[in-house]
């Protein structure tokens, strides 16, 4: 059997910015870590309320009829705790009285996880790769994984609606010409493709039609639309073209 190493490393900033949103850090986590917290002291506390309304109706039925108190059932309270504590996401921050078998926010746990903020382990086979080198590896599998999603939904990859070989491998050879282009302007703005395609979509050409002729305008490049086009070596686009004047 092949030995396995961990290795324990800090995540860096993704080192292409096709890797969708924010960097992780210790601030992403902790950020995570305190959405998830904050529905706990919620869920707690609406289970001890139910479990105390349910006790005071059964105190409140008794004084008006005189008998003694009966036990009022937990099970619809347990079932929720259990519910509570087997969540797959919720359930990690959490521990259950060994007596009572209340639930409470397990200090300790979070602590410890706060520790381990902005890390993550990752396990290989090969024993004399540095953490650096590991991590570098990672984040290559996931740029690829994010190429082959960008090329079965944006470039529309598949369904192949050709039957040709030729023009099976012409439609490929396009698809990848277009992520190529795709990461190329990734890597020169810095930007993700949804928003500069997004930035770039605001661009319009309008044809103006009169007595003189006939010409196409394009709407006013806004400064953020000027530096995309630079850092991508792309010209901007004429303010004023085809001109046509009547015969």
């Amino acid at each position: 059997m092949t030995p396995r190493t961990t290795r324990t490393a800090r995540a860096p900033a993704c080192a292409s910015t096709a890797l969708q949103g924010p960097p992780p850090g210790p601030a992403a986590d902790r950020h995570r870590t305190g959405r998830h917290l904050r529905g706990h002291p919620g869920a707690l506390a609406r289970i001890k309320a139910a479990r105390a309304a349910d006790a005071k109706k059964a105190q409140a039925k008794a004084a008006t009829s005189g008998k003694r108190t009966t036990t009022v059932s937990d099970a619809p309270h347990r079932k929720a705790e259990c519910a509570l504590r087997d969540h797959p996401t919720l359930g990690r921050w959490l521990k259950q009285h060994p007596t009572t078998g209340r639930l409470s926010i397990n200090a300790a746990k979070v602590t410890a996880e706060a520790r381990l903020d902005g890390k993550y382990l990752l396990a290989t086979s090969d024993p004399d790769l540095s953490a650096e080198d590991v991590a570098l590896g990672y984040k290559n599998l996931l740029e690829a994984e994010h190429a082959f999603r960008t090329m079965k939904s944006t470039l529309d990859l598949r369904p192949v609606y050709h039957r040709l070989d030729e023009r099976i491998h012409a439609h490929v050879l396009l698809c990848w010409l277009a992520l190529l282009l795709i990461r190329v302007a990734e890597r020169r703005t810095e930007q993700t493709w949804p928003k500069i395609a997004t930035e770039l979509g605001r661009i319009h050409q309008v044809t103006l039609t009169g007595p003189a002729g006939s010409l196409q305008q394009t709407t006013r490049i806004t400064d953020t639309q000027a530096k995309l086009f630079t850092n991508c070596g792309v010209p901007l686009p004429p303010k004023m073209s085809g001109l046509k004047t009547p015969e």
